[in-house]
């Protein structure tokens, strides 16, 4: 029988990617640059390549945002009116203490009810980051060498990769695919996706890879990981296949990296390389061939 795998590629996309020189446009960098990230990205292409045809599903996760972002600098300017740099840290007591408030006055209400939410979650803490992945930029476009990759195998297998977008909400942040921090009860696209997670329940292998793996790699995977457990039992997380070298964590945050791939690997997922599973596929193809 046909064995499903699944390859989820979390937010392969150029302002996330260390890219050299040669691959940049004219005028172009990228707004957050993980180190290692075009290295990941490249094995990732890699893999399709070499493996696509003993892959059933490719989903593909793509960060989304506005300029004006409760998680970008133009929300929020200082006590005093001063700009807010690109990795500090907000809570709810700074705010109130108006060390912090929203450049817009008639936000404060609801970006305070956001951050009791957040810290009440306890999973994150507001970070402002760099304006990133915004609607329409070349930085939210994918990795070249991945888009190219997962396009051949589209043609190969005449299938769709999955294209999911996240973030779009100015409201809250969307590091996880499958739930935004703090859901907006106006916005399905910031709840549960039940649509994508049943498409990850008949996979015998769900391949992860993706940026950052300090945030939206971790936080999508601890999403997931909850899902199957509750859906299917403790063995069910036995499928996650983690691909630690097509993953990096944002720089300052490797010990966030490190601490969720032991708490997987704890709660039974494995760990692995992409040449690891390149077997895998490579043997999954042949049975498909042979069948």
């Amino acid at each position: 029988m046909k064995r499903q795998l699944h390859l989820l590629v979390i937010d392969p996309q150029n302002d996330f990617c260390d890219l050299p020189a040669e691959w940049l446009p004219a005028g172009a960098a990228p707004a957050l640059a993980v180190p290692g990230a075009h290295a990941d990205m490249l094995r990732v292409a890699q893999l399709i390549r070499e493996g696509g045809s003993g892959l059933t599903q490719i989903s593909v996760t793509l960060d989304a945002h506005h300029r004006y972002d409760i998680a970008h600098p133009a929300f929020w300017r200082t006590g005093d009116g001063a700009p807010v740099t690109p990795f500090t840290q907000i809570s709810a007591q700074q705010v109130r203490d108006r060390l912090f408030l929203p450049a817009a006055s008639g936000a404060l209400p609801r970006a305070l009810a956001y951050l009791d939410a957040l810290q009440q979650a306890g999973r994150y803490q507001l970070m402002v980051w760099p304006v990133h992945c915004e609607i329409g930029s070349w930085g939210q476009n994918v990795h070249a060498a991945v888009r190219a990759a997962y396009n051949g195998w589209e043609v190969d297998q005449l299938q769709v990769v999955a294209k999911l977008s996240k973030g779009s909400n100015p409201w809250t942040e969307h590091y996880s695919a499958v739930m935004a921090e703090v859901p907006d009860a106006q916005d399905a696209a910031t709840q549960l996706n039940l649509d994508f997670l049943a498409t990850l329940l008949p996979a015998q292998q769900i391949y992860v890879a993706g940026e950052a793996g300090s945030h939206c790699v971790k936080a999508s995977t601890e999403h997931i990981a909850d899902y199957l457990q509750a859906q299917q039992g403790k063995p069910a997380l036995a499928r996650l296949v983690l691909l630690t070298d097509c993953m990096s964590p944002v720089t300052g945050f490797a010990a966030q990296q490190r601490d969720f791939l032991a708490a997987m690997q704890e709660r039974g997922a494995r760990l692995a390389t992409s040449a690891d599973v390149l077997p895998e596929l490579l043997a999954n193809a042949r049975h498909n061939a042979a069948a």
